[in-house]
């Protein structure tokens, strides 16, 4: 057999090198690879959707680098002590969510976010990391699957931030905090009898969120999604809007800062819940595939990291984290193209914001603690 020569064998040694530095900074290259993608796309269609506004663009990219520095810097932290500082991270921010019930700013009807001096901050985005902790510290601690009692326990924890952060009010993270502590119950193996009476109680259920749950402008958004054209000049106008945008980029799109609907300002809140839109008028059918097998890259990572994990927490947390930020994606494109009601829910890692984006980078940098401390444990 012929063997190595010099050059292959020094290419060898120096990407096996490679390979140990990221490894012994916790970093998992698949999935950093493909979170650099995603925000470089997201610069791009931001500088168009922006009118190739310079500052707001500066502004994203002091955002995202805080925001890969709280990756890397949570992605140092091993999942023991994760497990250990999970009660209290849920305690802060439950906390927190009070805060804001009884001193919080407001801001477009809200009243969301609270006032550190340099900074505001919105505590539901911690919630959202903090609640699927607790409960996969509770349920890792438990027999699985979980019993009766562990269930009531769960939907309890599940419903107090839920109700606190509804009366924000915040449906669209209210939603995505229930729909985390579910997805822990989930994967915890629940049983199908639970799932199923779940489904039974959801019709009841959501007779009574509608009646006493939901305010005006919230059921005007879920009957506007059922027939936008019955007010096409007000509660229609963002759905249809959208369509025409994401239809008029055909297959190849009109190219970049060549879009008519998001320049022309005919295309409401561009640069952040509806990006989508603004990115599939100027790159089209194929734009969007791209972007969404990234996307779907970014998730099949994460649900082989949830597989690999090596032990009851860490595998209830990476995949309800991984499952939530399908979630994400989902919502917003579904909600863009008018396939579900209008909930104010940004396109991940690429609409214009901040918190939300370090919240989830703080989630990546979990996902890629639980893996690359596992192949620490393993050697």
């Amino acid at each position: 057999m012929q063997g190595f020569s010099r050059s292959e064998f020094t290419d060898t040694t120096r990407i096996n090198a490679g390979r140990r530095m990221l490894h012994g900074f916790h970093i998992d290259l698949p999935l950093l690879l493909s979170l650099l993608v995603l925000v470089i796309i997201g610069i791009l269609v931001l500088y168009s959707a922006s009118e190739q506004n310079n500052k707001l663009v500066e502004q994203q990219l002091i955002r995202l680098a805080i925001a890969f520095i709280v990756m890397f810097v949570v992605a140092q932290l091993s999942p023991d002590t994760l497990r250990h500082w999970s009660p209290w991270l849920f305690i802060i921010a439950f906390i927190m969510l009070i805060a804001v019930l009884i001193f919080g700013e407001e801001g477009k009807g809200a009243q969301r976010w609270l006032n550190l001096g340099f900074f505001t901050f919105q505590p539901s985005e911690l919630m959202k990391l903090a609640l699927p902790m607790l409960l996969a510290w509770y349920l890792s601690e438990a027999h699985l699957p979980p019993k009766l009692k562990h269930v009531a326990v769960v939907l309890l924890v599940i419903l107090v931030p839920t109700i606190l952060v509804a009366k924000q009010p915040d449906l669209g993270t209210a939603l995505l905090l229930a729909s985390s502590g579910i997805f822990v119950l989930f994967l915890a193996g629940l049983r199908w009898f639970y799932i199923i009476l779940s489904f039974i109680l959801l019709i009841p259920t959501s007779l009574v969120l509608w009646f006493y749950g939901m305010h005006d402008y919230q059921q005007k958004r879920v009957l506007t999604f059922l027939n936008p054209e019955s007010d096409p000049l007000g509660s229609g106008y963002h759905i249809i809007q959208s369509s025409i945008a994401i239809g008029s980029g055909g297959l190849y799109g009109k190219g970049w800062l060549n879009g008519t609907q998001s320049h022309l300002n005919f295309l409401p809140e561009r640069k952040t819940d509806f990006i989508f839109s603004a990115f599939s008028e100027e790159f089209g059918l194929i734009g969007a595939i791209i972007l969404l097998s990234i996307y779907g890259i970014i998730i099949a990572r994460g649900l082989i990291i949830a597989a690999q994990a090596q032990d009851t927490f860490s595998r209830l947390l990476a995949g309800t984290i991984t499952i939530t930020f399908f979630i994400y994606v989902f919502i917003n494109i579904g909600m863009v193209s008018g396939l579900l009601p209008v909930v104010g829910i940004p396109l991940p890692m690429v609409s214009y914001g901040g918190t939300s984006m370090v919240t989830l980078s703080a989630g990546f940098g979990i996902l890629m603690s639980i893996q690359t401390h596992r192949k620490l444990i393993a050697s």
